[in-house]
């Protein structure tokens, strides 16, 4: 195990993501950008991005000739404009989600053409909750399909909360399925989409798994 000492510098952040949390994974040693609910992280150092999914959909996009990629972590399908994307959370809903990631990848030289795409999450991971996981997971293979842009591999629906890190230099995902929920706060947040849906009437290949 590496010691403080021994660790490669963080990598300089992308602008515009400074606040989002940064760890070093002792296990793979090099650092990690682990993203919430209604964050997104792109970056071109080497370095892994990291969340952990219930209902919620992350998508994961490269364009490997530039070496740029980035994730999102979106809560439900579709919401209203915001002024403010990260004080009001705009990118929480699908829609702004994937148009936010999209953009800033474009803004670092990305082509469409060139895009590779990977969809995880969507799980029905409370036996008494609307299945809002399939909807958010028919909602961004809606979307990539308008786009113009293929699934290259996915990972998505089932009754499994999921841990995700993504490599978006190489490319490469390692997803854990989690089947026991031991974790209070996956069970909040759960809880809580469960609640907002019921208020909220618009609301209608390189995979690894790892233990």
């Amino acid at each position: 195990m590496l010691g403080a000492e021994s660790r490669p510098p963080m990598p300089v952040v992308s602008p515009g993501f400074e606040q989002v949390n940064r760890f070093y994974d002792r296990t793979r040693g090099t650092w990690s950008a682990k993203i919430l609910p209604g964050e997104l992280y792109v970056t071109s150092n080497s370095e892994l991005i990291s969340t952990v999914l219930g209902s919620c959909i992350s998508v994961c996009i490269r364009d490997p000739f530039v070496g740029v990629g980035g994730m999102n972590h979106f809560m439900l399908p579709a919401g209203e404009a915001s002024n403010s994307i990260w004080a009001d959370c705009a990118s929480r809903y699908g829609n702004w989600a994937m148009e936010f990631l999209l953009n800033e990848l474009f803004k670092r030289g990305a082509l469409r053409n060139r895009l590779e795409v990977k969809v995880f999450g969507g799980g029905k991971v409370l036996n008494n909750m609307t299945d809002i996981g399939q909807k958010n997971a028919h909602f961004a293979l809606e979307y990539l399909m308008r786009e113009g842009l293929s699934v290259s591999a996915q990972d998505v629906g089932g009754f499994c909360a999921r841990k995700v890190v993504y490599n978006p230099i190489s490319g490469k995902v390692q997803v854990k399925k989690i089947y026991e929920l031991h974790n209070d706060t996956i069970i909040r947040r759960e809880q809580k989409y469960s609640a907002t849906i019921g208020n909220n009437d618009s609301t209608d290949g390189d995979i690894e798994l790892f233990s």
